[in-house]
């Protein structure tokens, strides 16, 4: 099973801002799409890193006062972890666990084309796993 089965089940859509926003513009699309990470573009649209709430919560720990008004690209992490639609979900498991990451954006020829979570990759692990339950189940009954 690799990531597009996991992108066609929830879509390809994918929220993104520009390094030059501010954190506050960051919570504020978090919060509006209820989800957990943004992906952040340049000026030429490349993407050069992603920023989660983790994020935002360790640069409120460290400034409290000044965080919201900062600039994205100053606390965004820029180390992307990423992977292609051809990717193993696996793989993806593997590498969202060694380098403790729970948003993988999926990038292909330098294009932003979706986004997978912890989220969904358990639930399609658990989805494969009932049906070969079933599968075994029928197997043995028939």
């Amino acid at each position: 099973m690799h990531v597009e089965t996991i992108l066609q089940t929830k879509g390809v859509a994918v929220h993104t801002l520009p390094e030059t926003g501010t954190l506050a513009d960051a919570v504020a699309l978090l919060n509006a799409h209820n989800i957990g990470a943004v992906v952040i573009r340049s000026a030429d649209g490349r993407v050069t890193g992603i920023l989660s709430e983790r994020d935002i919560v360790r640069q409120l720990g460290r400034t409290p006062s000044t965080t919201l008004g900062m600039v994205i690209g100053a606390c965004m992490s820029r180390d992307l972890v990423s992977c292609e639609r051809t990717t193993p979900i696996e793989d993806v498991m593997e590498r969202m666990t060694n380098r403790r990451v729970r948003h993988m954006p999926v990038i292909e020829d330098g294009r932003l084309v979706g986004i997978v979570s912890i989220g969904d990759v358990v639930k399609q692990k658990i989805e494969q796993v009932e049906q070969e339950a079933e599968a075994l189940r029928e197997y043995i009954s028939g």
